[in-house]
């Protein structure tokens, strides 16, 4: 039997061996480790599930992955922790020490804007990471919703629909308002290039799914992770004059029910701030399994690395 998602309600993370003195060797990940590192990510938190979604989507070497996947290794030469540091920077560790170790490499990184996980974990991470002087921009505490059973009586949505090519703008302009709303960023102004390229290929994959109606997007949810133990669902988006009939909650409860046919898990997370989501997905079928943080980070001074 699967279990729920290993964060516990009050926000506490996994157990983490102690702090011990012998640092962790910690090196970029090759394709070649592929095996060993899905089988490190096997464990069933977040920050687990999204990397091992990017793996078994992209490898461990891919620009897609927006970072570099790096191996903590006690003396040994076993895996003690798995990170993405890059844009989003990511920690799986099970020491300490691979914990400071991954933290002390972000700080001379130039990419790092990002840094998510649950608030424990995030909390230990900043104890060493804020000593290289970055400085918090924006700090998000979000909730961690999980579905482990569809949702029976909710009425089908015809025209729920995976997303094609034809879809890309109508589909670009939501998602950016949504991270913008939520970061106070417009990747259509940052880099509009990229951003469009890497919500095309997720269409190409069959992860976006919608409802349009005469040219308008009524619905739309992103699958961001797609693992065979969780999906893992962003941008969940209800356009705003169509509120209040029902028809996210139906378009959500179809979808779960599809995803659910072949996994035991979707989850997906939720700002602290926002009510009105947080009632939504609770009627859609979602418990509460946590919380998660996420710190923006203000870009490096000139001349730092």
């Amino acid at each position: 039997m699967t279990t729920p998602l290993r964060i516990n309600p009050d926000g506490a993370a996994a157990a983490m061996s102690p702090i011990v003195a012998e640092a962790s060797a910690v090196g970029p990940l090759s394709d070649g480790h592929g095996a060993e590192v899905l089988d490190f990510l096997s464990a069933n938190s977040v920050d687990a599930i999204y990397m091992r979604g990017l793996v078994l989507d992209n490898g461990l070497v891919s620009p897609d992955n927006r970072g570099t996947f790096y191996g903590a290794r006690d003396a040994g030469g076993r895996l003690e922790g798995v990170a993405l540091v890059g844009h989003a920077t990511l920690v799986e560790a099970r020491t300490e020490a691979a914990l400071e170790a991954f933290a002390r490499l972000a700080q001379g990184l130039p990419d790092v804007h990002l840094l998510v996980g649950d608030p424990a974990k995030i909390e230990r991470f900043w104890r060493h990471y804020g000593e290289g002087g970055q400085e918090p921009r924006l700090i998000c505490r979000e909730l961690l919703f999980e579905q482990r059973a569809p949702v029976p009586d909710a009425e089908p949505v015809a025209a729920l629909r995976p997303a094609t090519p034809a879809d890309l703008d109508l589909v670009a302009s939501v998602n950016a308002l949504m991270i913008y709303d939520e970061s106070g960023v417009n990747p259509l102004a940052r880099d509009p290039e990229g951003f469009r390229a890497r919500l095309a290929r997720r269409i190409e994959q069959g992860r976006v799914w919608v409802w349009t109606e005469g040219g308008r997007l009524i619905f739309k949810a992103d699958v961001m992770s797609d693992t065979p133990e969780a999906v893992y669902l962003e941008g969940v988006y209800v356009r705003p004059d169509e509120r209040g009939k029902g028809y996210g909650r139906r378009c959500l409860s179809q979808l779960g029910r599809s995803l659910l046919a072949r996994v035991p898990s979707v989850c997906l997370v939720v700002n602290e701030q926002n009510k009105d989501a947080q009632e939504f997905f609770f009627k859609a079928g979602y418990k509460l399994r946590g919380l998660y943080d996420s710190i923006f980070l203000e870009p490096r001074a000139a001349g730092r690395a």
